[in-house]
């Protein structure tokens, strides 16, 4: 049904059984008319069918509560919003007067004739439903433009994903290390949010989600680096390895000109990038960040890049165990972590390994 089939009631509230029928009798062929002998009744049916209601023609002198009482109601619950209300009195004109502290649309004096009356409160009526008609298209506008947004954020991610992938089997991976790291960042934020571990307690299951997606882009900069330094089966030069770096920035800069508000995901890939070979004691690059200057996501892709790295096999050296792995980053022979999350992550790295991620996380929906 059409949002304006639904508004079509107007409020007839006076104390005097005589106004209120020769009101009903004006509007109520074109509308459902519902009468109240005092504002409380007819405050009480407004809270419960406010949005029905199109029009207020209302009397200042009533028992139990006043018309002012009503509109001190009304207002203070913000019920009625751009809804015409009319007051039919016969009060003095200061009195009349001070009604319009209240946002009423009109104040028509009795004895009033019935088809000005008609006039008057229908053209009222006719804007307000232009008005509603203007808003309820706005609003499915926005709607559209929403989904379009979610719909093109999706596209985005799974372009840039697949390229996470491809720079995986441009180096001769599978694309296996992309996957295990999401494997491990999914999990590792679900546990360190149990712990309550610092600002992790705070994270939702979408934020959880979408940086998990976001860890699987973590090395697109190396598409900037060359095959000959990128496969390399031997130890880099100095010179080689500071090209190697520049691969947290060039991912940054690319995830830039993708753009950051198109996308949660992409924001947290920004700063995973960038930062997830930062170190907890300052000694990691490009910007020697240190402490809780490092989000926790860039932590802990960080650590997670650093034991899936460490367990495989790459064209410079064969796979260390799960144990060697391990003591190498407790070590700090990878670099320094935060020690609370090297002790938590030492703890359950062994039954986040053993447990598999579907395809999809649940949460891609909201990228």
């Amino acid at each position: 049904m059409d949002i304006q089939d639904q508004k079509n009631t107007i409020l007839i509230v006076d104390d005097i059984e005589m106004n209120r029928e020769i009101l009903d009798c004006i509007f109520q062929k074109d509308y459902k008319t519902m009468q109240f002998g005092n504002g409380l009744d007819a405050f009480n049916y407004t809270q419960a069918h406010s949005d029905d209601i199109v029009a207020v023609l209302l009397d200042i002198t009533m028992p139990i509560m006043n018309g002012y009482g009503y509109l001190e109601r009304v207002r203070e619950n913000n019920l009625l919003n751009n809804v015409p209300i009319f007051l039919i009195t016969a009060e003095d004109k200061d009195q009349q007067l001070e009604a319009f502290d209240y946002q009423i649309t009109d104040i028509i004096e009795k004895p009033f004739n019935p088809m000005f009356l008609a006039k008057r409160v229908n053209s009222q009526i006719e804007l307000y439903k232009l008005h509603r008609s203007l808003e309820y298209k706005n609003l499915l506008q926005e709607r559209e433009l929403a989904r379009k947004n979610r719909e093109f954020a999706q596209i985005n991610v799974k372009v840039i994903s697949v390229l996470a992938l491809s720079i995986e089997f441009r180096s001769g991976e599978t694309g296996k290390h992309v996957l295990s790291i999401r494997n491990i960042t999914y999990r590792l934020l679900h546990k360190l949010r149990e712990l309550k571990y610092h600002e992790c307690a705070n994270l939702s299951n979408e934020d959880i989600d979408n940086i998990a997606y976001a860890s699987i882009l973590h090395d697109i900069g190396k598409i900037a680096i060359p095959d000959a330094i990128l496969n390399k089966p031997g130890r880099l030069t100095k010179e080689e390895f500071e090209i190697i770096k520049t691969h947290t920035v060039r991912g940054a800069e690319l995830i830039e000109r993708i753009g950051l508000d198109s996308s949660q995901i992409l924001k947290y890939a920004h700063d995973i990038c960038l930062h997830h070979h930062e170190r907890y004691d300052g000694r990691g690059y490009p910007e020697g960040l240190k402490g809780d200057e490092l989000s926790i996501w860039a932590q802990v892709v960080g650590i997670a890049d650093v034991y899936d790295a460490l367990t495989q096999e790459r064209c410079y050296k064969k796979a260390f165990s799960h144990d060697v792995a391990l003591d190498m980053i407790c070590t700090n022979q990878c670099g320094a972590f935060n020690p609370e999350l090297v002790s938590i992550f030492k703890n359950i790295i062994g039954e986040i390994i053993s447990q598999d991620l579907p395809d999809e996380l649940p949460g891609f929906a909201n990228a």
